[in-house]
This record gives structure tokens, sequence and C-alpha cells, in this order.
């Protein structure tokens, strides 16, 4: 039932197959193992508490090669990118192929910045099965010009999804380009979800601790583009539930916090 032919306007994930994702989720409880950047770490392992999964961020090269096969998903964040967290990542990554743990990768600013461009393009060919990004960092994976700055889209996600499928034909992952709205493709059929608040952009991390929520919901079993829409759509209603109540940046992210937490104990 959720595989509807993608028309020119996207069909909207139903909420009821959001539900059940976020139920599966609090039974499934991952373990995630997160390679992210120094900024977010908080706020990522946080939120994926609150959700219900089990966060762990191992960065010793030796140490993630051994923890990425035991974790349920693997988050690769190119945020705070050095040689050192570069040569944990391929570790971690290689590992996880071995095992069969699926990865996600969120390509952080991407585009303007000739080292991690070119190691974002060497991590494509390890085969993700999720990359979750903004419309400018979609846009410049693929080679096209974009209006990046920093970690910043300057460009609309409707206007990236046709690079979003070339990069999920391309890749074999399923692709998130998230904004005001967000996308998600297998490179064939494309799920919409609206929603979220542009209150959620003033605060650092949010955008981060998505793509470990898409790495966790890479552990489920069912279709991968259905539990990638399922993430997404979780942070869009969180989103959009703390900013209704939040006075601005500073109260929006416990509050998002909260949100996620009763929107996978049960509500919708």
């Amino acid at each position: 039932m959720l595989s509807p032919a993608d028309p020119a306007a996207p069909a909207t994930f139903p909420v009821d197959a959001a539900a059940e994702c976020w139920a599966q989720f609090r039974r499934r409880a991952p373990l995630v193992h997160c390679l992210t950047n120094e900024v977010v770490q908080s706020v990522t392992a946080n939120l994926l508490l609150a959700a219900g999964a089990s966060p762990a961020m191992v960065v010793e090269p030796q140490e993630a090669a051994q923890f990425s096969a035991l974790a349920d998903a693997l988050l690769v964040n190119l945020g705070t990118l050095n040689h050192a967290r570069a040569e944990s990542m391929l570790a971690a990554i290689e590992s996880a192929n071995a095992a069969g743990t699926p990865w996600t990768l969120d390509p952080v600013a991407v585009g303007a910045l000739t080292y991690r461009t070119a190691f974002a393009h060497r991590l494509l060919a390890l085969r993700p099965a999720a990359i979750r990004a903004n419309a400018s960092e979609i846009l410049a994976l693929c080679g096209q010009p974009a209006l990046g700055r920093g970690v910043d889209s300057g460009d609309d996600s409707l206007q990236a999804l046709p690079a979003a499928r070339e990069l999920a034909q391309q890749t074999g992952a399923v692709v998130a380009v998230t904004g005001r709205v967000d996308y998600v493709t297998d490179g064939q059929a494309t799920w919409a979800i609206p929603g979220g608040h542009p209150l959620m952009t003033r605060v650092v991390g949010t955008g981060c601790a998505l793509s470990a929520l898409v790495a966790g919901f890479c552990a489920l079993e069912g279709p991968r583009r259905d539990r990638v829409a399922a993430a997404c759509a979780l942070m869009a209603r969180a989103g959009e539930r703390a900013a209704s109540q939040a006075a601005g940046p500073g109260s929006v992210l416990p509050r998002l916090l909260d949100e996620v937490y009763q929107l996978v104990e049960g509500g919708v």
C-alpha cells in the first residue's frame, strides 16, 4: 500500500504509516554508531535517546571498525572532517559493509570545500544505505551549481529533487533532500514530507540529528524509502509542535526532545 506511482507532485507520506514506523523503531531500539561532528554530538545523542534508540560515538579507527560491526546502524557525518576522522570513517564503513550494517551519509557543507567534497564522492562508491542532505549539498554531490553557504542551503528542496533521484539511481541509496518540504526518493518513487518550522534552523544540530534518526530507521525491516520518510516525518512533526510552544531558539530544542519522545511513545 506504500508504493504509489510517482506523479509530478510526489504524494505525501501517510501519517498512519509514519506512526507504524515510529512504533517499530521503539520496539527495535537500535544501537546507532554516530561518527558525527563535534559541534552536535550532545544534540544527536539526546535526540536518539528521546526516540528510544541507543547512541554511541566511537572514533578511534580500530574501535570504530570493531563497533560498527556490532551496531545496528552507522552514521557518517562530515561536519568537522579531518584526516584522523576520515580514517575512522573509512574503517567503520568497511566493517559495516562486511557485517551488513546499513550506513547513512550526511555530506555536510560539500561543494565549496575541495577536501570534503572529494571525500564525499569517495564515500558514495562505498554503498551507503541512505543519504540525508540539504538541497545545496545534493546539487553539489551531483556536480550541479548550488547556492550553499557553509552548512546553510540557498536552494529549494523541490529544485534539488531531480538531482536526488539521480543520486539515488547512481548509488542505490535512499536519498532524503530536506528543506521547507522534505523529499525522500529511491530514484523511482518519491515521498513528500511537509512540516517542520523555520525556528529549527536557528539552533545547531537539528539536521545532523535527523541524519542520525535516518541511520537508525535504516536498521528497521521493511521498505527503506518508507523508513527514511518516517524518520523525516518524525522530525518534521516534532519540530512543528515544538515551535508552536517555544518562545524562541532557547526553548525550541528541549521541546523538540519532548515532542520526539511523545510521538514515538504513541502520539500522532
